[in-house]
This record gives C-alpha cells, sequence and structure tokens, in this order.
C-alpha cells in the first residue's frame, strides 16, 4: 500500500515539476494537514504553524522545476524542521546553557546538599566545554552564552552556516552523552535528600 502511495507521488511530483497545478493541489490537499500538524506540535501557535505550512508549500510550486524529491513525507519533514529552526534563530529562542541548567536544578530547591550537588553539577558541565575542541567551544560558547544565531557566527569565524550547524551539532551530543548520566545520578540524589 505504501508503495502505491509512494508512486502516486512520484507521479504528481513529476507533473508538478511541469507546471501541473492540478497535482500541486492534490498534494497539498493531502499532505498540508501533517505538515500543520508537525509544526503546531513544536512551536504550539497556530499562526507560525500556518505561516510555516503556507511557506513549506509555497515554496514547493515556486521551485517544482529545479527540485528533485524522492520522499515527499521525508522532504516535508525537513523542511518544517527547518523552518521552525530559522524561527527560533531569527526570535533569538535561546537560553544560556548554564542558565538552563542551573534553572532546571533550582526546581529541586535550596537545601544545602541540593546546592553543592548543583555546584558539582555546573563544574562537570563547565569541564565538558573546556575540553571540547577549541573552534568547536568558541562556536558553543557563541551560541548559547552569547545568543549569536548561526549565520552570525558564520560571518564572524569565517566559515560556511553548515559547518556551524555541524559544530554545534556535535557539541550539544558531546555534552548531553556526558551529563545525562551524571543528571540521573543527581537526581536519585537528590530525591533521597527531599524524602529524608
Amino acid at each position: 500500500m505504501a508503495e502505491i502511495y509512494e508512486t502516486q507521488d512520484h507521479v504528481l511530483l513529476q507533473e508538478l515539476s511541469e507546471g501541473n497545478a492540478e497535482s500541486f493541489n492534490i498534494l497539498y490537499e493531502k499532505y498540508w494537514g501533517k505538515v500543520y500538524a508537525s509544526a503546531i506540535k513544536r512551536l504550539r501557535n497556530h499562526d507560525q504553524a500556518q505561516d510555516i505550512t503556507q511557506d513549506i508549500f509555497a515554496a514547493l510550486w515556486l521551485k517544482r522545476e529545479e527540485l528533485h524529491i524522492d520522499n515527499l513525507p521525508a522532504y516535508l519533514h525537513v523542511a518544517v524542521r527547518n523552518k521552525i529552526l530559522n524561527l527560533f534563530e531569527k526570535e533569538k529562542h535561546y537560553v544560556p546553557f548554564e542558565q538552563l541548567i542551573t534553572n532546571n536544578i533550582r526546581l529541586y530547591g535550596e537545601q544545602a546538599d541540593a546546592v553543592v550537588l548543583r555546584n558539582e553539577f555546573l563544574h562537570a558541565y563547565k569541564a565538558l566545554v573546556d575540553s571540547l575542541p577549541a573552534e568547536r567551544k568558541k562556536i558553543f560558547r557563541f551560541y548559547y552564552d552569547e545568543g549569536l544565531s548561526t549565520e552570525e557566527i558564520a560571518n564572524r569565524l569565517g566559515l560556511s552556516r553548515k559547518t556551524i550547524q555541524n559544530q554545534l551539532g556535535r557539541a550539544v551530543t558531546y555534552l548531553k552523552t556526558n551529563l545525562s548520566h551524571l543528571f540521573f545520578l543527581m537526581i536519585l540524589m537528590l530525591l533521597m535528600i527531599i524524602f529524608q
């Protein structure tokens, strides 16, 4: 059944690339709900989700001759993700990483033991950031501590935006992997403190 839908999409995309408005309308009716649902799930804002959905389908029509799409659902999924990332960057939806960690840990109270655990966690976080390769660390700090966009960082360092995004992704993966065990242990210890 999935193969039939993929074949239908392939035919409709081929016709779309030739300027067939009816094929575009069929694809729009078939997928606009899924694109909107994906956007609203992440943004929780009707107007922004609607704008992103319209932008994606407008681009699909306007760039119909140059796009080569093998898997339309996958293409639309990536398009939604990229639009949301661009929106967040434009609106500066960032929180300095250390502040994010401190705020989350603060939820568990200001008991002396909790404060000690928080300080140990922050110390471990800073040590991990300091252990990043020099350029990756600089990019990470520009983005999370100073709130620069990936485009601004790319311009400042004379690198491509894609390189900046890749370096940020690697830094975050590294920190998540290494801090998740520590964070889990800290939560367990805090629970022991709270329920003593």
